[in-house]
């Protein structure tokens, strides 16, 4: 199996909206790291898994959508609480729909929020 991961960040705001969320139920900052994993058996006929490039395009996508952007703002968080786990499926959405998947089996999309928490959703593709 082959894997190929990409990363960009930025920086975006939420509040949490789960009953008694302390602070977190304030508007904030977080700085966030999008990672995409990108896995499969075979390489093209270029012996790439995926084009580096139209992943970076994808992220900037993201970045272009999210940075300094309340999350719950967003269309994709509306009637859902901004959690880093959500931020992860919309991103995996986002993915699947904008990239040519043809040669790949699963998507793993890692959200890190700051430095000391992350969130992923994977799922075949």
């Amino acid at each position: 199996m082959y894997a190929v991961s990409v990363m960009a960040d930025f920086v975006a705001q939420h509040y949490l909206t789960v009953p008694d969320p302390g602070p977190e139920g304030e508007i904030h900052s977080h700085h966030y790291e999008a990672e995409l994993t990108l896995a499969g058996p075979e390489l093209d006929e270029y012996d790439y898994l995926v084009d580096i490039e139209a992943v970076e395009g994808v992220l900037a996508e993201v970045r272009a959508r999210y940075e300094d952007e309340l999350l719950n703002d967003q269309p994709t968080f509306e009637g859902h609480n901004p959690s880093v786990e959500h931020f992860a499926r919309v991103v995996w959405n986002l993915t699947v729909d904008e990239l040519d998947t043809d040669h790949l089996s699963t998507l793993t999309v890692t959200i890190h929020e700051d430095d000391d928490a992350w969130a992923a959703y994977e799922d075949s593709v």
